[in-house]
């Protein structure tokens, strides 16, 4: 049964519909957030608030991401020239992100998907995977390993920037120029030391929620090969925390974004709940948070 037999014309522009208003808003709340958690260590600096702010900070790393992706393929907002100049110039930078050249490889992940083919089966092709090493997994990423080596790659990358590709060049420019203005800003503020919250986020806790982000989305699904996305394809269900510190902007709904990949990531949740009540979904298991899902995804030892 095709996704178009089930929902009506009208209810399918609704779902597909592009809003500025919602875009600007996913924007400023990344925004809004990453200034709070600025804000919070600032005034009330000590162990417990550190480690909420480089947290949220770490998530609001990971939304620019996903805002980046929404961009890329160009439904965060109406324009086709607005998503291109605001992922290109504001989401992106953030992270070092390079929004052509991730979404030459999510397109053919899109395509590719529930084949041997697709190019991020390498991520989660093992799981199941016993609990020991999902905890290595988890360690390398919050004791900052992973984060690491992204790091050297950036070094690298600045170091032999005369002969980098003029996409990538100008992609890590960006990246430095938002990062540099960043702590020029926080150091206008006299608080200049904040800036190593940002970094530590970057190299502990981005990679961390990536991590359980991806494994969601398609570890240890019912028949990773199917051609039906219900089978190769996971939706996590999320409390107010896991939203707030491991899945932001609705991008749990992933389930959804393969279905149709015409919908707003605002949008997701809407058509989810549409599916649900129409029996679309049948037997399949929507998981309530992280916890249960990394327990699912995993097998003792």
């Amino acid at each position: 049964m095709h996704i178009r037999d089930v929902l009506s014309a009208e209810e399918l522009a609704a779902v597909t519909a592009r809003s500025d208003l919602r875009a600007a808003w996913l924007l400023c709340c990344n925004l809004l957030i990453m200034a709070a958690a600025f804000a919070l260590a600032a005034r009330w600096p000590n162990p417990l608030t550190l480690l909420l702010a480089v947290a949220l900070l770490g998530a609001r790393q990971l939304g620019f991401g996903i805002l980046m992706h929404e961009a890329g393929h160009r439904l965060l907002f109406r324009s086709r020239a607005v998503n291109e100049w605001v992922g290109t110039w504001l989401i992106a930078p953030p992270t070092f992100g390079n929004m052509a050249a991730y979404m030459r490889g999510h397109l053919e992940h899109h395509r590719l998907a529930g084949t041997e083919q697709d190019p991020d089966l390498a991520n989660y092709r093992d799981y199941p995977i016993s609990r020991s090493r999902l905890r290595r997994k988890l360690w390398r990423d919050i004791s900052g390993q992973t984060g690491w080596k992204t790091l050297k790659r950036i070094g690298l990358g600045l170091r032999h920037l005369p002969r980098l590709d003029a996409e990538t060049r100008a992609s890590l420019l960006r990246g430095v120029g938002f990062n540099l203005l960043l702590f020029l800003l926080l150091l206008a503020l006299g608080q200049g030391w904040l800036y190593l919250l940002w970094v530590l986020a970057f190299l502990c806790v981005n990679p961390l929620v990536s991590r359980i982000r991806q494994v969601g989305e398609h570890a240890a699904v019912p028949d990773r090969l199917a051609a039906d996305p219900r089978l190769n394809t996971r939706t996590i269900v999320p409390s107010f925390l896991a939203r707030l510190f491991i899945c932001p902007h609705q991008v749990s709904y992933h389930l959804e974004h393969h279905l149709l990949p015409s919908v707003p990531i605002y949008r997701l949740r809407r058509l989810h709940e549409l599916l649900r009540s129409r029996g679309y979904y049948g037997e399949v298991d929507f998981p309530r948070g992280y916890l249960p899902l990394l327990r699912a995804v995993t097998v003792p030892g």
